[in-house]
């Protein structure tokens, strides 16, 4: 393949220069050399770690054999592993290092469901439950390998600093990071580095939605729909009715706020008045307080529908997470490092893959390609969320997207689940390890920058934020992605 970032076959050859005085700005090309090496050198290992977790496909809180595999690479590296990090069977922490500035990297490998997928570049699933149509295969590996060659470099340069990694479970809708930062496992990091696949290359710093995901269900009185209706309580009527007075809701929530839902039980069939029903509803808007405000009118529309209805309420708050509260210091740090990595040129067989992808798009192929890098930018406003933004509003954070797929993919489709499993998916993950290896290490060399960061998240947060986190003090839904575990519940007549 014919790179356009740095590589080096010799890598015995390369040796790491000594550290610099505290306060230096740059890494020596020596060392960024050697970085980039090294993570060339185990290119063959994290593209079969990828492939493994690809097929395995496990979604959130139970990636099992994907979780072990990551841990299994960094205690070979030297990482001291805990795994089972607050209760959740499938989340890790792995450090390196004990004493210095401490600089974190997330890693993800949960599926979603229904979105299985072979790697041909034609609709066609592989049979499974589950398919990687986020790219989190690539993302957990990518992150672990940026950890990897980071411990390196600060053992070969005597730079001090610790590297942390943690294996952050179900980031499809489970909320693992919010608990982690909820339970205090963020408290001593100085920066976050993330990264996430995409279609493109760059290092912008935005602002994604808060959110808070909840399961409404009533209950009702089952009877004859035909010969004894008078006798029933429809809880489907409940939810219906809720569903009604949310959307005339809408008119009096601000434009920006977002509110979803869909039936996830209507009953069993239409001669019974159904007893049992159950709605799944997302509310999102960039401000946390606000989504608090929505969320609450939702409740009393849901408490409304079971007065009408004569049945009862319960709702269960499955999870939620702050939006993304950018940090300008951070990000420029990203950028430098991902242009110093540069992208990469397709190879034939890669392209005839592109191409044929790009005629199932549906606006066709989109402008640029995995050798440019986007303009960087700050401050604009996404409409996805993450439980990254948990993490953002208490430690400095930034993150990256690079080339993963092919330009103009939809996450979530079964274009970005084939492409994750392809050696396209590997070329951008090694790009996203390369970039978050090198900003890491320029972070060590430079505490200001560290200290600049928190002075600017300070900024950010304002004087008077206190952290009080969307998901409440409910226990991490750990068969949320199989089937709904009831967790702290409130019962409204």
């Amino acid at each position: 393949m014919k790179h356009q970032h740095l590589t080096c076959a010799a890598l015995g050859a390369l040796t790491f220069a000594m550290a610099p005085a505290a306060g230096a700005e740059t890494l020596s090309d020596r060392d960024t050399t050697a970085i980039i090496a090294g993570i060339d050198a185990r290119k063959p290992q994290l593209a079969a770690n990828a492939r493994k977790i690809w097929e395995w496909a496990e979604v959130g809180f139970h990636e099992d054999q994907s979780s072990a595999l990551l841990q299994q690479q960094l205690k070979a590296a030297g990482f001291r592993v805990e795994a089972g990090t607050d209760g959740m069977p499938t989340a890790f922490t792995a450090t390196y290092g004990t004493k210095g500035p401490v600089i974190a990297l997330l890693s993800e490998y949960d599926a979603l469901p229904g979105l299985s997928q072979t790697d041909e570049p034609l609709e066609h699933s592989r049979g499974g439950l589950a398919g990687h149509a986020c790219g989190h295969n690539l993302l957990g590996t990518a992150s672990v390998e940026a950890a990897i060659a980071l411990a390196k470099w600060l053992k070969a340069s005597g730079t001090p600093g610790i590297v942390r990694l943690y294996g952050t479970p179900a980031e499809e809708g489970g909320f693992a990071k919010a608990y982690l930062v909820r339970d205090g496992f963020f408290k001593d990091v100085d920066a976050v580095l993330s990264w996430h696949p995409g279609s493109s290359n760059g290092a912008s710093q935005g602002q994604l939605l808060s959110m808070v995901t909840a399961k409404f269900r009533f209950t009702g009185v089952a009877s004859h729909a035909a010969a004894a209706p008078e006798r029933g309580r429809s809880a489907l009527d409940g939810v219906e009715i809720q569903n009604v007075a949310v959307n005339y809701l809408r008119e009096h929530i601000p434009s920006d706020a977002r509110v979803h839902y869909t039936i996830t039980d209507g009953g069993d069939q239409p001669n019974i008045v159904p007893a049992h029903a159950e709605s799944f509803y997302y509310v999102r808007h960039y401000d946390p307080a606000v989504v608090r405000d929505v969320f609450e009118r939702v409740v009393k529309a849901g408490e409304g529908a079971a007065l009408a209805t004569g049945t009862k309420l319960e709702y269960e708050i499955i999870g939620g997470s702050f939006g993304t509260l950018p940090n300008d210091t951070l990000g420029r740090v990203i950028d430098t490092s991902l242009r110093r990595v540069g992208g990469y040129s397709y190879t034939p067989e890669q392209q005839r893959y592109a191409d044929t992808i790009a005629k199932t798009l549906p606006k066709g192929a989109a402008k640029g390609g995995p050798s440019d890098i986007g303009a960087y930018d700050f401050g604009r406003k996404g409409s996805a969320s993450s439980d990254v933004g948990d993490i953002s509003w208490v430690v400095p954070t930034a993150s990256l997207g690079t080339a993963t797929w092919v330009p103009g993919t939809a996450p979530h489709s079964w274009q970005a689940a084939s492409a994750s499993g392809t050696s396209i998916g590997v070329e951008g993950a090694e790009v996203a390890a390369k970039t978050l290896a090198l900003s890491g290490a320029q972070l060590f060399l430079n505490p200001d920058k560290l200290r600049d960061a928190k002075a600017e998240l300070q900024r950010s947060q304002g004087a008077d934020f206190q952290y009080v986190p969307l998901i409440g003090n409910r226990k991490p839904p750990l068969d949320y992605a199989r089937s709904a575990l009831p967790g702290d519940r409130v019962v409204k007549q």
